[in-house]
């Protein structure tokens, strides 16, 4: 009998090793198609087959794939944002070319490139920041001004807060839009940059699987200019009240945007006007499915498989406990040469986690985006206070540090 497979296009360092797991416990094989398989160290450690392949090149993955169906049957694809969101348009694409359960790819593109999904959600009617499109320097400063600053300046198509960042003053406008246009960055096409309206408030998340929100949580950020999360906590403490108007936003997001089929995230903050959307990601947040499971006892990454390989999900929740992650980041650039205390992290009552992404004698580069972070810490109880009193209980246990490269060249 022929193997069933799950094609997996692409990895990423904290849900590709679940998505792996928990499809062969589904009896699935998972095959990881990847431009450099090398990267996503699980693979190895997992003993999970890869195919190095041109990921961008749509006509190689379809040849790819149609060789594989000739000697497996594959069951379903889907993939991860890396090193953008524009895989899970190539997912689409493929999912149609098989006949096989997948997102819709033209809404899927849509919603990749932010402006265009800033003007679906304006048409839609849901509150969000004031926006200007922009595509060179002075315009960048133009609509800065014309907004108000403070600003969030980013790039129109990206992923994991890369290129993000707050500017209080023109000069940091000014320097920021430098930076963006001046080559550092790298753009898969001409350069977009948005200028949007710092919206001020408490951030929330929403994730929805199909047309139901299941898990809203809430997330603080380590200091600006950057969006690190530091610290992210399910539920989020809302009133029922509160709680209805993020659900029902969400469901106008979806609507929008033709995103009625598997996992999206929408990335809320909560200002004088009540919920605004900041940004709909049109896929599972890295990190966030084991608080997910750890609060409502729904694992938002087996629904999605079932999904993915056309069987019906069910994403009831189960129980209520509050869970939460503290982000290990580092304050410096250098190499990393020691992490110690883990083990003892590990064995506080509550913990139910404690991993390093980075390996010692690695080199730190701070870009500040979501690749900063070190490592995580995990913990779940029956009230937030008990939760974060855990977390920073094993947070304190925890030490490591990095040699700054001038150091080294003395």
């Amino acid at each position: 009998m022929a193997k069933r497979v799950l094609i997996l296009i692409e990895g990423h360092r904290s849900n590709g090793p679940l998505y792996v797991r928990e499809a062969q416990r589904l009896g699935l094989h998972p095959i990881t198609l990847a431009t450099d398989p090398a990267q996503y160290d699980y693979l190895a450690a997992e003993g999970s087959e890869a195919i190095r392949i041109d990921t961008n090149d749509l006509e190689t993955l379809i040849r790819e794939c149609s060789r594989l169906r000739a000697i497996c049957d594959i069951a379903g694809i889907t993939g991860f944002a890396n090193p953008g969101e524009s895989v899970f348009v190539t997912v689409g694409k493929l999912c149609r070319h098989f006949n096989l359960p997948g997102p819709d790819p033209t809404s899927i593109e849509r919603c990749c490139d932010k402006f265009v999904q800033r003007q679906l959600l304006a048409r839609a009617g849901v509150p969000m920041p004031a926006y200007r499109l922009a595509a060179n320097a002075r315009d960048i400063e133009g609509a800065a001004a014309e907004i108000g600053l403070p600003v969030i300046v980013k790039p129109a198509v990206g992923s994991a807060s890369s290129g993000v960042r707050l500017c209080r003053t023109a000069e940091e406008v000014s320097d920021h839009a430098t930076h963006l246009l001046g080559g550092t960055h790298v753009w898969p096409s001409a350069p977009r940059i948005l200028v949007e309206e710092f919206a001020q408030g408490s951030y929330y998340g929403a994730n929805t699987m199909g047309n139901e929100v299941i898990a809203v949580g809430t997330g603080a950020f380590g200091p600006p200019p950057h969006f690190v999360f530091s610290e992210y906590l399910f539920p989020a403490p809302l009133t029922d009240d509160e709680h209805a108007r993020i659900a029902d936003v969400s469901r106008s997001c979806l609507q929008a945007l033709g995103l009625g089929w598997g996992p999206t995230n929408i990335e809320f903050r909560w200002t004088r006007r009540g919920p605004v959307v900041i940004e709909v990601n049109p896929r599972l947040p890295g990190g966030e499915s084991e608080l997910v499971q750890l609060a409502y006892g729904i694992d938002l990454i087996k629904e999605h498989i079932k999904l993915v390989i056309g069987e019906e999900c069910d994403p009831r929740a189960r129980h209520s406990r509050t869970a939460a992650a503290r982000f290990l980041v580092p304050d410096r650039d250098g190499i990393l040469d020691r992490i110690e205390g883990t083990g003892l992290a590990a064995a506080v009552p509550g913990v139910v986690d404690v991993r390093f992404y980075v390996a010692p004698n690695n080199p730190i580069v701070r870009k500040g985006d979501a690749g900063d972070m070190l490592g995580h810490v995990i913990a779940a109880s029956t009230n937030p206070a008990q939760t974060k009193a855990i977390l920073q209980r094993a947070v304190d246990l925890i030490g490591w540090s990095i040699t700054p490269i001038s150091a080294l060249l003395e």
